[in-house]
């Protein structure tokens, strides 16, 4: 089947990546010359375990192909899928510009049937607005050109992505078109070959679980956060109430760790855009969902606060190693990473840091630019030397079983502030560690 991809992002590269996977001829379209100019010299622009191998390898039996054409793209792929950025816009709406902007582009340049397939994670009713606006480049053509569109969002977890797609939990495709339903069965078939894992919906039933998704998930984590904030409070181990909850098989063990906050790409940007669209287009308020944000927000300060709740409010020439700066293992993504908010407390406070991360490095340099007060080491042990603390921020395996004698050594004072909670606190602290956790 020939495939085209809009867009080369997290989405758009696994998506393609993995369609070729399975033997579709797929073009991926980027407006972005120096993305397209890495992708076809064999790298890729993003850290995804298994990812670059499976672009290599497709690249080179002749089914992955990348353009920057908009004509060739849209003439190439009887599907197209729409996999651009949404970015929040100042009010924490979707930005739809660039998802309007694709569809504009296949109306105005199909010659034939197309199934537009919207991948991205966008409101409900984008659909319709993406059905709209390919009607009306066909109306200025003149034409009558057949077509349907789809709503068919992404459920990748940044540093499973490629699993996630090539074993997918389910499948949503919402659509009333037989012709594009009876493509999307197809296309998919290779994916789930031991069950049916496909659900078919209407357009606007799929837009929202997405968000519905994304925000329980969110929903989740900032309940398990407060409880952890209160449970310091009241000499509880937040730990044995997760094991004691989790049990419980209509709650589950999924998504109750706490920390110090979500970041990424779609949770805190999906928990906004759905809480303005109920208040734009349905006129409500949804109050969960707006302490679930409120709360998030406030627990990416947590790990500032406990340090300045040990060491005092005026940091001034204390220094701090940090481990972990991406939002999450196995990524190298920076977009509203607990780190950016932890370092920015230290800075304000007048300490310095020294930060590890094994593969976002170099983007946590570019999100923070150079400041004289941040520098980078090379290794996790190097972060430590003449540290007056070890802050954990991102649960990296290899920050699971560290040399506790060497930390101390290098440590000004045996303290560890971790936001993930690594480690078993009656060890840690047997060794002789002020061992500060989150709800332990």
């Amino acid at each position: 089947m020939k495939i085209t991809v809009v867009g080369t992002g997290y989405v758009g590269l696994v998506s393609g990546a993995c369609l070729a996977e399975v033997g579709n001829d797929v073009l991926c379209l980027d407006l972005d010359v120096e993305k397209i100019r890495v992708l076809e010299a064999g790298g890729i622009p993003i850290f995804e375990p298994g990812l670059q191998e499976m672009v290599q390898r497709n690249v080179a039996a002749g089914r992955l192909h990348f353009t920057t054409d908009v004509a060739r793209a849209v003439q190439h792929g009887t599907i197209q899928f729409i996999a651009v950025g949404t970015p929040p816009g100042e009010d924490g709406s979707a930005d739809m510009q660039y998802v309007l902007a694709a569809a504009r582009n296949i109306g105005r340049l199909m010659t034939d049937y197309k199934v537009v397939v919207d991948k991205s994670t966008v409101p409900v009713g984008t659909a319709d607005r993406v059905h709209a606006a390919i009607a009306d480049e066909l109306r200025q053509r003149g034409v009558q050109t057949p077509y349907a569109v789809v709503s068919n969002p992404e459920f990748l977890k940044e540093g499973a992505a490629v699993e996630d797609f090539m074993r997918p939990d389910r499948i949503i495709v919402g659509t009333s078109d037989e012709q594009a339903i009876l493509l999307m069965r197809a296309l998919y078939a290779p994916f789930q070959r031991n069950r049916e894992r496909l659900i078919v919906t209407d357009a606007r039933s799929a837009e929202l679980t997405k968000y519905a998704a994304n925000a329980m998930l969110a929903t989740r984590i900032s309940f398990m956060n407060e409880l952890a904030n209160l449970a310091e409070k009241l000499g509880a181990d937040i730990e044995m109430v997760r094991q004691g909850i989790g049990s419980d098989p209509r709650i589950g063990y999924h998504f109750l760790y706490p920390g110090c906050g979500y970041g990424g790409s779609c949770f805190p940007k999906d928990v906004k855009a759905l809480i303005k669209t109920a208040a734009g287009e349905a006129g409500l308020e949804l109050q969960v969902l707006t302490a679930v944000e409120a709360s998030n927000d406030a627990q990416k300060h947590v790990l500032g606060r406990k340090i300045k709740q040990r060491l005092g409010d005026d940091l001034t020439g204390r220094h701090f190693a940090v481990w972990g700066l991406a939002f999450k293992p196995n990524t190298d993504d920076m977009r509203e990473a607990p780190s950016l908010e932890l370092i920015a407390d230290l800075l304000a406070a007048g300490a310095t840091v020294t930060a590890y991360d094994p593969v976002a490095m170099h983007e946590a340099q570019r999100v923070l630019g150079e400041q004289p007060s941040i520098r980078y080491a090379q290794t996790p042990n190097d972060a430590l030397e003449g540290a007056d603390a070890l802050v954990i921020v991102t649960e990296w395996k290899e920050f699971r079983s560290p040399d506790f004698d060497l930390i101390k050594a290098r440590l000004k004072q045996p303290l560890i502030v971790d936001g993930r909670n690594l480690y078993d606190p009656a060890l840690v602290r047997g060794q002789g560690f002020d061992y500060l956790a989150i709800g332990r």
